[in-house]
């Protein structure tokens, strides 16, 4: 198939979402759907939805702040990731070499009475994030779970019809940003205090999302406390690679991803209390603000015809576009 006849197909790819399943904006509930209008109106069509309020009645709402961990949880130790920029898992530039790498952050154990005395520090250039994705809310924090209204989440766990893979914590810095990624999963994000500001683009804009390769990094920390990035190698010691999104949908450079503008980006902020179901191979950026607090539940994909299709429209798409 010509190039151009490929554009001409996924611009009919893009537009029919947007006509025939897509919605001008996130569709918003404001009470719990059941198994059945959850499963049909949202999973089945790969449709995002925030469930305003729904997490908001969990006594982790009501209990879950800075004073509480360091109280009760000071302590405890606990894995946190450290940037210089806030971009973890994200691309930054090695100097002097002006090399772009997808890099990984530094991982430190520490208690969290030293977390949350990290994030207090003003003058910090670091950005220190608890974003460990291993269920690390069952693995730190096993006695919190208790906090969590699993009932008020029954809707999701029968629609999926599984036990979630991962439930994990999130806690950290506003500066601290996810890069715009994809994931297979089924994604149940609850925000428990403050905010997520997150942008939204669906998989039928594949084509327009950039990607390449990138080798691959990790932050390390000198004894100043400055960050510089180590490259990471293969037991041959030849660079390890990996494809990542090459745009930054809060700055993206037109002029040299100009397929970019033909995606649709979705903005939405998900409030203390509300609920986004995001779902597998949505691509997703994120902000949130300073001390929030946020648990995810991660439900495996169904590898289904929908999946088959997505794989064909990568194929098509080539690798490292």
């Amino acid at each position: 198939m010509l190039k151009n006849d490929l554009l001409s197909a996924f611009e009919v790819l893009s537009t029919q979402a947007k006509d025939l399943f897509l919605d001008k904006q996130i569709c918003e509930l404001f009470s719990e759907p059941t198994a059945l209008e959850f499963s049909r109106d949202f999973v089945a069509k790969n449709r995002p939805v925030i469930i305003r309020g729904a997490c908001s009645k969990w006594q982790a709402s009501s209990k879950w702040n800075a004073e509480f961990f360091r109280t009760t949880y000071g302590r405890t130790l606990t894995k946190v990731a450290i940037t210089p920029n806030g971009y973890a898992d994200g691309i930054a530039v090695k100097k002097p070499e002006n090399q772009e790498y997808f890099v990984l952050p530094e991982e430190q154990t520490m208690k969290m009475e030293d977390f949350l005395a990290k994030l207090e520090e003003s003058a910090n250039p670091n950005v220190y994030y608890i974003q460990k994705q291993n269920s690390n809310l069952s693995e730190d924090f096993p006695e919190l779970l208790g906090d969590i209204d699993m009932h008020a989440l029954k809707f999701a766990f029968e629609a999926f019809n599984k036990e979630p893979d991962a439930v994990n914590f999130w806690m950290g810095d506003q500066r601290a940003i996810t890069s715009l990624h994809k994931d297979p999963y089924e994604n149940m994000y609850c925000v428990i205090s403050g905010y997520k500001e997150f942008i939204l683009i669906p998989p039928t804009d594949y084509a327009y999302v950039n990607r390449r390769k990138y080798p691959v990094g990790t932050y390390k920390m000198a004894q100043n406390g400055e960050m510089f990035i180590d490259p990471v190698a293969d037991e041959s010691g030849e660079p390890i690679q990996i494809e990542w999104v090459s745009v930054d949908p809060l700055k993206p450079n037109h002029n040299k991803y100009p397929e970019f503008q033909k995606s649709t980006p979705f903005k939405v902020r998900v409030n203390e209390g509300d609920i986004l179901y995001l779902p597998s191979l949505w691509y997703h950026h994120v902000q949130q603000s300073h001390k929030c607090i946020a648990v995810n539940f991660w439900f495996d994909m169904d590898y289904d015809a929908r999946y088959c299709y997505y794989k064909f429209v990568e194929k098509l798409c080539g690798n490292g576009q």
